[in-house]
């Protein structure tokens, strides 16, 4: 038995082989007790230990090899960082071009990115702007399933208009339980070389600065709501989709503005849903939101955008299930049902043919063939209807029977603008190959030559009118100035010159119709003098059309006329503009305002609405339209859908 008392000892004498008794640490004593331990060994006991350490040199030469090519791939991201660190300018061998603002330095290699592709390149951060967009895809390639997304209270009336000017209010029923969804896989790109960086100028500084005042009072009185009402610091709702954040992100990234635009993608990863039992208007959610994902995820590559695209876009379809395949005007997109307005069962013409461009590129991008198949349909049964007038299409389809309605009436203003338009931009998207678009777009032109093209007194301005059942009326909206633009657009792709020279001559209408206001800003609608009147003024505005809503119609052709001319008399005319919008619509507390007279400098009478179209079209044309950079956004490479947000030209 053990016991804690007791103690054993052994005593152990080291006696060194002269006998001394006294241990000696000499290295020649151990290698002779080695060599007579190794001796004593059995012969199998010696080949064991020589089998080890065979095996163990053997581990040790593979393990050395590993380490150096461990070391070399080691020393190459080193090397790889330090390039990346030269090329956003932390190395002070390479500054920046100009100083960037501290709220707005540049969103490449800053920004993170949940799926950046493996090739994807920094760029320095002088250059505002976005990447060059991508090459198409694979057709083949398609998306996967998604997670379902998390409901969105919906407590306010929507509104329905024609692009803001008029309004009519909708019925908003409550949400309905999510529906799964399927993800959406960013397809593989190819990552051009970037060129040198052309530094922004202080108008496009102004122009930042200007976004950055309306998004402050966005984002103070209206996050996440579709329109800020910046008089009464407050918001409106149309969707109830944060109209306004979704048809700004584009324009964000192309102004490099950071943190507005990181916050902003937090919020559609995070809150936005379109699983909401709402009524939303097909073509307006089409150009804004569809056109603003699909926008975005080009200029990103970020796949949440093309995600989110794919969901609007699927949730849309049910517009088209009608007789005639013509869609209808609304459709609810958490119920998938949709129905014409309450007071008629037509669609307008622009409606039906201005959600292509869209559609076709979601086609694309997701190898899903439905979304370019419906739109199409449409577009070949509006190229066979009667009652067209050399090219021109009345206002009105109806979606039960497909035909023409309310025949007789032409015009290049609400309602039919986007027509042509579409016309032009889907054969330019094509790459030039559906040649059946330019036939209808090159018809429809001399159609307007033929009918709706006049003359003004006394300052002889062309300006395109109505017809009415044979009638000419010298009304012009402001939407037509349009036009300018997109037959600048023509003559630059080698549509005839004579082209070109309209646009010239429109333009300088269009900047009339600012420039002969007492506030600089155009009325929604002019009316032209044909005959010699009192005073030099050739323009006319009846008291029910002197509003402005802040449109882009005519920043977006002055952007157009400048990189195709390089007149810079365009530029200046744009930057009068900017500044008429900050005297007279801007809001101190964040925000501008549509105003209710444009003829009053003293009252011009705020309307307390900020359209999406202000940060999505008006400030982004104006910044396009201050860069001398033709490499921002090459209209070689990308076409603008008619919410100013760029579409890539296919390549293949």
């Amino acid at each position: 038995m053990y016991s804690p008392q007791r103690r054993d000892f052994m005593s152990v004498t080291l006696i060194q082989p002269d006998g001394s008794g006294c241990y000696n640490n000499s290295k020649s004593w151990r290698r002779r007790s080695c060599w007579r331990k190794w001796k004593q060994l059995s012969r199998l006991q010696r080949s064991i230990i020589l089998f080890l350490c065979t095996v163990l040199a053997v581990c040790g030469v593979v393990s050395f090899s590993n380490l150096g090519e461990h070391w070399k791939s080691l020393t190459s991201q080193i090397e790889g960082v330090n390039e990346g660190r030269d090329m956003l300018g932390i190395n002070p061998a390479h500054p920046a071009v100009l100083p960037a603002h501290k709220e707005a330095e540049d969103l490449d290699g800053t920004l993170p990115k949940p799926a950046p592709l493996p090739q994807q390149k920094l760029r320095r951060p002088n250059k505002r702007g976005p990447p060059n967009l991508q090459p198409p895809p694979d057709k083949g390639q398609k998306l996967e399933d998604n997670e379902q997304r998390p409901d969105e209270a919906d407590n306010n009336q929507p509104i329905i208009s024609w692009r803001g000017a008029v309004i009519e209010p909708v019925q908003t029923l409550a949400p309905s339980p999510a529906k799964a969804q399927e993800p959406t896989r960013a397809p593989p790109q190819d990552v051009p070389e970037q060129k040198e960086p052309v530094a922004i100028s202080e108008r496009q500084e102004a122009v930042i600065e200007a976004f950055r005042h309306a998004w402050s009072g966005y984002k103070q009185f209206a996050w996440g709501h579709d329109e800020l009402k910046p008089i009464s610091k407050s918001h409106s709702e149309w969707f109830g989709l944060g109209l306004t954040l979704l048809d700004a992100l584009d324009t964000m990234w192309i102004l490099g503005l950071k943190e507005e635009f990181r916050e902003a993608r937090e919020w559609v990863a995070t809150q936005l849903s379109f699983d909401k039992n709402v009524d939303v208007n097909l073509f307006e959610s089409t150009i804004r939101i569809l056109g603003g994902l699909l926008s975005t995820y080009h200029l990103t590559q970020d796949p949440l955008f093309l995600e989110k695209a794919r969901d609007i876009g699927t949730r849309l379809l049910p517009a088209f299930n009608t007789p005639s395949k013509v869609p209808y005007s609304d459709v609810n997109i958490g119920r998938g049902t949709a129905h014409p307005p309450r007071w008629t069962s037509d669609s307008t013409v622009a409606e039906v043919t201005s959600v292509q461009l869209e559609f076709r590129e979601l086609s694309r991008l997701t190898g899903d063939e439905q979304f370019r198949k419906v739109v199409d349909q449409v577009t070949q049964h509006v190229h066979t209807l009667p009652g067209k007038r050399d090219g021109l299409v009345p206002m009105f389809i109806n979606t039960n029977s497909g035909q023409f309605s309310h025949l007789g009436v032409f015009t290049l203003g609400a309602r039919a603008d986007s027509y042509y338009e579409y016309l032009l931009k889907q054969w330019i998207q094509s790459g030039k190959k559906e040649t059946s678009f330019l036939e209808d777009y090159i018809q429809a032109i001399e159609g307007v030559k033929k009918n709706l093209l006049r003359k003004s007194e006394p300052n002889k301005l062309t300006f395109v009118g109505e017809l009415s059942h044979g009638h000419f009326s010298p009304k012009m909206d402001h939407l037509v100035c349009f036009l300018p633009g997109t037959l600048a657009l023509g003559a630059h792709n080698g549509i005839t010159s004579d082209h070109m020279e309209i646009a010239v001559a429109l333009m300088e209408t269009c900047y009339q119709m600012y420039k002969q206001m007492e506030t600089g800003l155009s009325p929604e609608i002019s009316h032209f003098f044909l005959h010699a009147a009192k005073g030099s003024k050739d323009i006319d505005v009846k008291p029910a059309d002197r509003h402005n809503l802040l449109r882009p119609e005519t920043v977006e052709s002055l952007f157009y006329l400048y990189r195709f001319t390089g007149d810079t008399k365009y530029q200046d005319w744009g930057w009068e503009i900017l500044q008429n919008f900050n005297k007279y619509t801007r809001v101190q507390s964040g925000g501008y305002s549509s105003i209710n007279n444009v003829q009053s400098a003293t009252n011009p009478q705020p309307r307390d609405k900020m359209e999406s179209f202000f940060l999505g079209e008006t400030l982004k044309y104006l910044f396009l339209l201050f860069s001398d950079d033709v490499d921002l956004l090459n209209l070689d490479k990308f076409v603008f859908n008619t919410e100013a947000h760029p579409l890539p030209v296919w390549t293949s």
